[in-house]
């Protein structure tokens, strides 16, 4: 891909958080994006922020929760209609439930959540991707991108959060990587589909249920949404082929800057 044109990029989850510092680089960027989120309060807040900080007006939103599969049909019409054509798609829509808790603890009602916005959200989103980009005439090979939000198995060791939400997202991993293979078996060159792994991200997700020692780590260890998209939009917007690791810091850089942050945490306290 070429870095000088502009780009149509759906974010699911675009509304808080790494989402909306996603959409926010994009908009710098001078591209078209689309936003998703559940709240509609949040959803309009967010896109009158966002276009005052960026300046960019070709900002879109639509009221979706990514597991609802009754409206599936109408939200792909919805985002074609605003976008157009969809040069890359971000499933970012997640969500880890009640952090601490083991899973015979859990509410049956906050599992079903979890796994629901993570696992089947992402794949109900990749659908409608699919199906918009499918339709789409491709000028050369791999021209449209999709893009999952999951866990490697190290992010997975290290994560705090329960076990849906790490199983889901290792699920989400896994899907994607499942879907190179089946549009490589199906003959489809034109879609490519990559895994982003931002790595711990300050957020209100991450900093819940946390106090004392723990949260000195994490505020240490853990980089503002800022700071990770405005490294990985770049990367995402010229990314070629298919079966990307799209990273915000490599594993052995991850696992040295962690283990020097814990020797001054401990000395700390």
């Amino acid at each position: 891909m070429s870095r000088h044109f502009n780009r149509n990029v759906v974010i699911t989850g675009g509304s808080r958080g790494l989402g909306y510092a996603l959409s926010r680089e994009f908009l710098i960027a001078g591209d078209h994006v689309l936003i998703t989120g559940r709240d509609p309060d949040r959803l309009k807040e967010s896109v009158t922020a966002l276009k005052k900080e960026t300046g960019n007006n070709n900002l879109f939103s639509i009221r979706h929760d990514a597991a609802e599969p009754e409206r599936l049909d109408r939200f792909c019409s919805s985002v074609a209609e605003k976008l157009g054509t969809i040069d890359i798609w971000i499933n970012n829509a997640g969500t880890a439930g009640s952090l601490k808790a083991p899973i015979w603890k859990l509410d049956a009602s906050d599992i079903v959540e979890t796994c629901a916005t993570n696992l089947t959200g992402t794949l109900l989103m990749t659908k409608a991707a699919m199906t918009i980009m499918k339709k789409q005439l491709a000028k050369e090979q791999y021209s449209y991108h999709i893009c999952n939000m999951g866990f490697t198995h190290f992010g997975a060791l290290f994560s705090r959060s329960n076990i849906p939400h790490k199983a889901s997202k290792l699920g989400v991993a896994a899907a994607s990587r499942f879907l190179v293979k089946e549009l490589e078996k199906e003959g489809t060159r034109n879609i490519g589909v990559h895994e982003i792994s931002p790595g711990l991200v300050k957020t209100g997700l991450l900093m819940r249920d946390t106090s004392g020692k723990t949260r000195r780590f994490l505020e240490a260890i853990a980089e503002t949404p800022e700071t990770v998209a405005a490294k990985l939009v770049p990367i995402i917007r010229t990314v070629e082929g298919t079966g990307k690791q799209i990273r915000y810091r490599s594993i052995p850089m991850t696992v040295l800057r962690i283990v020097a942050k814990m020797l001054v945490v401990n000395r700390e306290s």
